[in-house]
């Protein structure tokens, strides 16, 4: 039997986006992945934005994405913990992931120890200098009255605002997006070092940006940016000592 040793990273998928078709195509990509991740995983952390969008009513739940529910309800029937990190594009789950799929909802920054490494994880929106206006929209969307105010509608009205909104920030993206435009401009690389100024650990690993990045810092510790499942295909994995990142093969395909 394969020893279940190791720690895989994954994160914004956008499933959903910008139409059924193309999504259909990445989170099959995905489920392939994840089915073989399942050989050696220990944890599977999906770090946000794994959806464009998301929203749970109490008695009905979004329309698609079954082969992705349906492989990580088997995964963690297997005993392998599933974290998902909420996103700034999914972070209304209200309890269906848990329950139906088995996985383990995380709302922030979460610290914790693998093989006697310390990591700091975050999806990443909203952390870092600057960008008041988006942390103010944080708040106003993570306010429950928001939550009960947006239930009242429909599904068919709500969703077809929502997916709206949600698709115009992908639709807005430039190249400088989800290309490194240098150190300096990396917001949350920023974050990361003033935390290590503060607390060791030895990784940092964030969702969110778009751009995937494996950067050294001071005493030994390592800054990792996910990428997407958008144009780099992107995934880390971690062994007990080495993290790795890597793209996916067939996604060229």
């Amino acid at each position: 039997m394969t020893e279940k040793s190791k720690i895989y990273f994954v994160s914004d998928a956008h499933l959903g986006f910008p139409n059924a078709k193309e999504s259909l195509l990445r989170e099959r990509l995905l489920v392939e992945l994840l089915q073989k991740m399942a050989i050696d995983a220990k944890e599977i952390i999906l770090l946000g934005d794994i959806f464009d969008f998301w929203f749970e009513y109490k008695k009905v739940v979004p329309r698609g994405f079954t082969r992705l529910m349906g492989t990580l309800g088997l995964l963690t029937d297997q005993g392998i913990t599933i974290r998902f990190f909420k996103g700034n594009h999914d972070m209304w789950t209200f309890g269906y992931l848990e329950k139906e799929c088995g996985v383990i909802i995380h709302h922030g920054k979460h610290k914790t120890e693998y093989f006697g490494k310390k990591f700091f994880i975050a999806h990443g929106d909203g952390l870092g200098p600057g960008d008041k206006g988006y942390k103010r929209l944080k708040r106003v969307f993570n306010s429950k009255f928001m939550q009960w105010f947006f239930a009242r509608f429909h599904p068919n009205f709500s969703f077809t605002i929502a997916q709206k909104w949600s698709f115009s920030s992908r639709l807005s993206d430039t190249v400088e997006d989800y290309t490194f435009q240098g150190e300096e401009n990396e917001r949350l690389l920023h974050y990361a070092r003033r935390k290590l100024k503060k607390e060791p650990f030895d990784f940092f690993v964030f969702g969110h940006r778009h751009v995937p990045l494996l950067i050294d810092m001071d005493n030994g510790a390592k800054y990792v940016s996910l990428g997407d499942w958008l144009h780099h295909f992107t995934y880390a994995e971690f062994d007990g000592n080495i993290m790795k990142l890597n793209v996916y093969p067939h996604a060229a395909e």
